[in-house]
């Protein structure tokens, strides 16, 4: 015969009995683990966040990404002739640079078109120049040399001898009366690295997909 079970006074009912203890210490382990992994969670993703501005600060002090930005570039009359002024910011990219540290040259080449539109058929050309420079490395001296025609000059550091051969001012594009005033004309420029001045071994699957694909194309109205 089951006896009735006398009631509990106050002492054991602030007291948790075994099997609710038990309880209380799996949900006090539980939230102890939730928040051990919460907290991993966190110092983890601060850990990433940390290598991402590593990498991002890595990233930064290798330099500007491989391309040609143009700083300056006008078209404009003086004494009846047309002169154009470019001023680009050249960066090789790794092969191209590594080529030219194993004493292949490169070849940089810079053009203007002058043309006349015309509705009734396609636009005249009224001038055209061009311009080419010849880059080289001495590894034996360490020396960049650039070459304009009969002009040679000798650079020590890379980014002196590309600011050389992609830098021209008051470069006369037309002759005087050639453009005639009153009317519209506009210039077609281009500047690139001329892979067909390569060795010929080289050229072989160079495609214009590559980073030897180098250069830059704009055009410019002419104020009449």
């Amino acid at each position: 015969m089951n006896r009735p079970q006398r009631p509990l006074n106050r002492a054991e009912q602030a007291e948790p009995q075994p099997a609710r203890r038990a309880v209380l210490r799996a949900a006090a382990a539980g939230a102890g683990g939730w928040a051990l992994q919460a907290s991993s969670a966190a110092l983890g993703l601060a850990g990433l966040a940390g290598l991402g501005l590593a990498d991002t600060a890595k990233a930064q002090n290798r330099g500007d990404a491989p391309g040609v930005e143009v700083q300056t570039l006008s078209l404009r009359r003086e004494d009846g002739a047309v002169l154009l002024d470019f001023d680009l910011r050249v960066h090789l990219p790794p092969a191209v640079e590594d080529a030219l540290s194993r004493g292949v040259p490169l070849y940089f080449q810079a053009s203007a078109a002058l043309f006349r539109p015309r509705w009734y058929w396609r636009d005249a050309r009224v001038a055209r120049v061009e311009r080419q420079w010849r880059l080289s490395f001495q590894p034996l001296t360490g020396v960049y040399r650039v070459t304009l025609g009969s002009i040679a000059q000798n650079h020590a550091r890379l980014e002196d001898a590309l600011t050389a051969v992609s830098r021209l001012g008051r470069w006369q594009v037309a002759d005087p009366g050639q453009a005639e005033a009153g009317e519209r004309h506009y210039a077609e420029f281009s500047w690139k690295l001329d892979i067909n001045q390569l060795p010929r071994p080289m050229q072989f699957g160079l495609g214009s997909g590559t980073e030897w694909s180098l250069g830059v194309e704009r055009t410019l109205r002419l104020e009449p």
